[in-house]
Protein backbone atom coordinates (compact mmCIF):
# COMPACT_ATOMS: atom_id res chain seq x y z
CA UNK A 1 0.00 0.00 0.00
CA UNK A 2 1.33 3.45 -0.72
CA UNK A 3 0.12 6.87 0.38
CA UNK A 4 1.06 10.18 -1.56
CA UNK A 5 0.92 13.69 -1.25
CA UNK A 6 2.62 16.24 -3.38
CA UNK A 7 4.18 19.78 -2.50
CA UNK A 8 4.70 22.40 -4.99
CA UNK A 9 6.48 25.82 -4.08
CA UNK A 10 7.29 29.08 -5.72
CA UNK A 11 9.72 31.73 -4.98
CA UNK A 12 12.29 32.61 -2.09
CA UNK A 13 11.76 31.20 0.90
CA UNK A 14 10.10 33.80 2.70
CA UNK A 15 8.73 35.55 0.11
CA UNK A 16 7.65 32.68 -1.78
CA UNK A 17 4.34 30.00 -1.54
CA UNK A 18 3.30 26.46 -2.30
CA UNK A 19 0.38 24.29 -2.37
CA UNK A 20 0.34 20.64 -0.07
CA UNK A 21 -2.30 17.86 -1.94
CA UNK A 22 -3.29 14.79 -0.39
CA UNK A 23 -4.33 11.42 -2.55
CA UNK A 24 -7.62 11.26 -0.58
CA UNK A 25 -8.00 15.56 -1.34
CA UNK A 26 -8.66 16.11 2.47
CA UNK A 27 -5.62 18.89 1.16
CA UNK A 28 -6.34 20.17 -2.02
CA UNK A 29 -4.20 22.81 -2.90
CA UNK A 30 -3.57 23.67 0.21
CA UNK A 31 -1.77 27.09 0.87
CA UNK A 32 1.66 27.15 3.00
CA UNK A 33 4.39 29.62 3.24
CA UNK A 34 7.22 31.32 5.44
CA UNK A 35 4.33 32.78 7.44
CA UNK A 36 2.46 29.70 8.28
CA UNK A 37 5.22 27.97 8.96
CA UNK A 38 7.58 30.26 11.52
CA UNK A 39 4.63 32.78 11.97
CA UNK A 40 0.73 33.33 11.94
CA UNK A 41 -0.11 33.06 8.42
CA UNK A 42 -2.92 31.54 7.50
CA UNK A 43 -2.58 28.05 5.48
CA UNK A 44 -0.48 25.00 7.23
CA UNK A 45 3.01 23.55 7.89
CA UNK A 46 5.11 20.36 7.63
CA UNK A 47 5.25 20.38 11.72
CA UNK A 48 1.42 20.71 11.98
CA UNK A 49 0.63 18.02 9.25
CA UNK A 50 3.28 15.89 11.10
CA UNK A 51 1.32 16.29 14.32
CA UNK A 52 -2.03 15.65 12.90
CA UNK A 53 -0.79 12.18 11.58
CA UNK A 54 0.90 11.11 15.19
CA UNK A 55 -2.11 12.71 16.96
CA UNK A 56 -4.64 10.47 14.75
CA UNK A 57 -2.22 7.43 14.42
CA UNK A 58 -1.54 7.28 17.94
CA UNK A 59 -5.50 7.66 18.77
CA UNK A 60 -6.13 4.97 16.91
CA UNK A 61 -3.34 2.24 18.23
CA UNK A 62 -4.94 3.41 21.77
CA UNK A 63 -8.32 1.98 20.60
CA UNK A 64 -6.75 -1.19 18.46
CA UNK A 65 -4.73 -1.75 21.71
CA UNK A 66 -7.77 -1.17 23.93
CA UNK A 67 -9.90 -3.32 22.09
CA UNK A 68 -7.29 -6.27 21.73
CA UNK A 69 -7.13 -6.49 25.32
CA UNK A 70 -11.18 -7.15 25.66
CA UNK A 71 -12.01 -3.40 26.19
CA UNK A 72 -14.71 -1.38 24.32
CA UNK A 73 -12.80 1.94 23.37
CA UNK A 74 -15.02 4.63 25.01
CA UNK A 75 -14.19 8.66 24.30
CA UNK A 76 -10.67 8.71 23.25
CA UNK A 77 -8.89 12.35 22.52
CA UNK A 78 -5.40 13.14 21.87
CA UNK A 79 -3.51 16.33 20.93
CA UNK A 80 0.35 16.30 19.65
CA UNK A 81 2.47 18.83 20.54
CA UNK A 82 5.72 19.05 18.28
CA UNK A 83 8.53 21.19 19.59
CA UNK A 84 10.69 23.15 16.71
CA UNK A 85 13.90 24.31 17.85
CA UNK A 86 14.14 27.48 15.76
CA UNK A 87 17.81 27.63 16.00
CA UNK A 88 18.75 24.56 14.98
CA UNK A 89 15.70 23.70 12.40
CA UNK A 90 14.94 20.55 13.73
CA UNK A 91 12.05 19.08 15.64
CA UNK A 92 13.32 17.89 18.93
CA UNK A 93 10.23 15.64 20.65
CA UNK A 94 6.30 15.39 20.30
CA UNK A 95 4.16 14.97 23.44
CA UNK A 96 0.82 13.24 23.14
CA UNK A 97 -1.64 14.67 25.42
CA UNK A 98 -4.32 11.72 25.44
CA UNK A 99 -7.64 11.77 27.61
CA UNK A 100 -9.87 9.27 27.29
CA UNK A 101 -12.99 8.59 29.24
CA UNK A 102 -15.98 5.74 29.04
CA UNK A 103 -13.81 2.71 28.93
CA UNK A 104 -15.70 0.00 30.53
CA UNK A 105 -13.71 -1.95 32.94
CA UNK A 106 -10.12 -0.77 32.61
CA UNK A 107 -8.30 0.25 35.39
CA UNK A 108 -5.83 3.10 35.57
CA UNK A 109 -2.80 0.70 35.30
CA UNK A 110 -4.09 -1.05 32.53
CA UNK A 111 -4.83 1.92 30.62
CA UNK A 112 -1.32 3.28 31.16
CA UNK A 113 -0.06 -0.35 30.00
CA UNK A 114 -1.58 0.06 26.73
CA UNK A 115 -1.47 3.95 26.02
CA UNK A 116 2.50 3.44 26.37
CA UNK A 117 2.40 0.51 24.30
CA UNK A 118 0.20 2.33 21.64
CA UNK A 119 3.00 5.14 21.60
CA UNK A 120 5.48 2.75 20.98
CA UNK A 121 3.72 0.78 18.28
CA UNK A 122 1.92 3.59 16.48
CA UNK A 123 3.27 3.67 13.00
CA UNK A 124 3.96 7.45 13.08
CA UNK A 125 5.57 6.73 16.20
CA UNK A 126 8.09 4.26 14.63
CA UNK A 127 8.36 6.50 11.64
CA UNK A 128 9.74 9.44 13.42
CA UNK A 129 13.42 10.03 14.70
CA UNK A 130 12.53 12.32 17.62
CA UNK A 131 11.86 11.57 21.56
CA UNK A 132 8.10 10.84 21.74
CA UNK A 133 6.59 11.81 25.44
CA UNK A 134 3.26 10.98 26.29
CA UNK A 135 0.85 12.07 28.83
CA UNK A 136 -2.85 10.24 29.75
CA UNK A 137 -5.56 10.72 31.70
CA UNK A 138 -8.19 8.13 32.16
CA UNK A 139 -11.55 9.86 33.50
CA UNK A 140 -14.81 11.42 33.07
Amino acid sequence: MKRTAKAHWTGTLKEGQGKISTQSTVLNDTQYSFKTRFADGVGTNPEELIAAAHAGCFTMAVGAALTQAGFTPGDLETEAILDLDMIGLSITGIHLELKASAIEGVSNDKFQEVAAGAKSGCIISKALNVPITMTATYGA
